[in-house]
C-alpha cells in the first residue's frame, strides 16, 4: 500500500512539473520578442523585369508642368501621402450633393483608389486592376492579375506599383498596364506601396520590410522585424515605420534599413497586443490601433507609449489625423474623435450598430466612415454631428480631391459633386 502512495504521489508530482513546464513554455512563447534585424539572404525572393516597355518617369511637379489650369493634387497612396494621414483638411467640398457618375467594379473594392492626373486606380479583390477615367467613369485598361488584392495602388510618376495576397509586388505602366517589373516574395502582400525618392517601401506577412527600386523592383534593402505584416508603411522625413502582428512597431532609417527604434505594446502580463492597422502619423508622433480595440500613440522620435486609449472589443482601423485629432472606430460600431497630444476623447458617436472595420477619411470639417452593414455617413468633425449617409459601403469609404468625391461603396465607385465643389472648366 505504501509503495503504491509513493507512486501515485510521484505521478502527481510528474503531472505537476510538466504542466508547470507547460506553462512556462507557453509564458516564454507569449512574451518573448520574436528576433529581428536585417536581412540580406533574401531566401525566397524573385524579380522579373519586362522589356520593351518604354521610358519610365519619376513624378513632375505643377511648376515643371505650367498646366492651363490649375492642376488636381494627385491622391497618389493608401492614405493620400507617405504619412497614412487619411486627410485633406484644406479640401473644402461640403457634403457630397450631386452624383457625376457611378460605376459597378463586378469586384470588392476592400481599399480605396488612388487618383493622379485625371485617373483613377483600383484594385479588386479577387484579381483585376483597373485604370479609370474620374471625368466620365469609363474603363481605360484593365489588367487582370492574380488576388486577392487588399491594398491601394501606389502611383510614381509614369508606373502604378501594385501588391497583392500572391506575394507579389509589380510595376504596372499607367498609360497602357504593361507590366514594368515584379517582384514575388515569400508571404502575402497586403501592404500598401508607398514610394518616395525613387524606392518602394512595402510590408509581408513574412515579417519583412522590403526597399525597392521603384525603376526595376531591385531590393535595395530587407529588414525582418520577426512579426506578421499587414500593415502599410508610415514615412515622415527619413522616417519609416511599421506595425506587426507580434505587437511591435518598428522604425528604421528609410534610406538604409538602419533600425531607429522598436516598441513591444504589452496586452496583459502575459501577452503582446497585435497590430492589423497601419501606423499614421503627424510627424511628432506615431498612431495605431491593436486589433484589441486599444489606440496607441507613441513618440515617433524615441517610440516612447505616450497614451493609450481603450475603445471596443475589436479595431482594424488606421487612424486618421487631422489639425491635431484622430479620429477612429471599432467594431463596436462607434467613432470617436480623440485629442491626439493625450488621447482625450473629443465626442464618441454611435452609428446603429454596424461594425466599423476600415479607417475614417477626414475632408476639410467632414469625417467619412462606413460600417459593415452597408452604410456610409459623413459626420462633422466639430461635434460629431451625422449631416450625410448612404445605404451603401462597407469598407474604407472613398479619397477626394480638390474637386471631387470618390466613393468606394464596396462593389460601386461613385464620383460627387460637392456642395463647395468648384465650377468645373468649360
Amino acid at each position: 500500500m505504501a509503495r503504491m502512495r509513493r507512486k501515485v504521489v510521484a505521478g502527481v508530482v510528474v503531472l505537476v512539473l510538466v504542466a508547470v513546464g507547460g506553462m512556462a513554455l507557453a509564458y516564454t512563447q507569449l512574451t518573448e520578442k520574436p528576433e529581428s534585424g536585417p536581412d540580406t539572404e533574401l531566401t525566397g525572393v524573385s524579380v522579373e523585369t519586362a522589356v520593351d516597355t518604354g521610358p519610365i518617369t519619376a513624378p513632375t511637379t505643377t511648376e515643371e508642368t505650367e498646366p492651363s489650369e490649375p492642376r488636381e493634387r494627385c491622391w497618389p497612396f493608401f492614405g493620400g501621402d507617405p504619412q497614412r494621414q487619411l486627410s485633406r483638411p484644406l479640401i473644402n467640398l461640403g457634403r457630397p450633393k450631386r452624383v457625376l457618375w457611378s460605376r459597378g467594379m463586378g469586384d470588392l473594392m476592400e481599399y480605396p483608389p488612388t487618383f493622379c492626373d485625371g485617373e483613377l486606380y483600383v484594385a479588386l479583390e479577387h484579381g483585376g486592376v483597373l485604370a479609370i477615367n474620374a471625368k466620365n467613369g469609363r474603363k481605360i485598361w484593365r489588367r487582370n492579375t492574380r488576388g486577392p488584392h487588399a491594398s491601394s495602388p501606389a502611383v510614381y510618376g509614369s508606373l502604378l506599383i501594385v501588391s497583392s495576397h500572391d506575394g507579389s509586388v509589380t510595376a504596372f505602366k499607367r498609360e497602357n498596364g504593361a507590366k514594368v517589373w515584379k517582384i514575388s516574395v515569400p508571404g502575402k502582400v497586403e501592404s500598401s506601396p508607398a514610394v518616395v525618392d525613387d524606392t518602394a517601401y512595402f510590408g509581408s506577412t513574412e515579417g519583412r520590410l522590403y526597399a525597392v527600386n521603384a525603376r526595376t523592383g531591385a531590393v535595395r534593402w530587407a529588414y525582418n522585424t520577426g512579426g506578421r505584416i499587414n500593415a502599410s508603411a508610415s514615412i515622415y522625413g527619413n522616417r519609416i515605420c511599421v506595425s506587426t502582428y507580434a505587437g511591435s512597431v518598428f522604425c528604421l532609417d528609410r534610406r538604409s534599413g538602419r533600425k531607429l527604434w522598436s516598441t513591444y505594446v504589452k496586452r496583459n502580463a502575459l501577452s503582446y497586443e497585435s497590430f492589423y492597422a497601419s501606423p499614421s502619423t503627424d510627424g511628432a508622433r506615431l498612431y495605431t490601433t491593436a486589433r484589441t480595440g486599444k489606440v496607441v500613440a507613441f513618440s515617433a522620435s524615441s517610440g516612447r507609449v505616450l497614451w493609450t486609449y481603450q475603445m471596443g472589443p475589436l479595431a482594424y482601423a488606421t487612424p486618421a489625423v487631422a489639425n491635431g485629432r484622430l479620429y477612429v472606430g471599432s467594431f463596436d460600431g462607434r467613432l470617436r474623435a480623440l485629442r491626439a497630444t493625450n488621447g482625450d476623447v473629443i465626442w464618441d458617436k454611435a452609428l446603429g450598430g454596424g461594425r466599423i472595420l476600415a479607417p475614417a477619411l477626414v475632408v476639410g470639417k467632414l469625417v467619412f466612415v462606413s460600417s459593415l452593414d452597408n452604410n456610409t455617413w459623413a459626420l462633422r468633425t466639430s461635434d460629431g454631428k451625422v449631416v450625410w449617409h448612404r445605404s451603401e459601403g462597407g469598407y474604407a469609404p472613398g479619397i477626394a480631391t480638390d474637386r471631387h468625391y470618390y466613393l468606394s461603396l464596396r462593389r460601386l465607385l461613385v464620383a460627387y459633386r460637392g456642395e463647395h465643389s468648384p465650377r468645373e472648366a468649360r
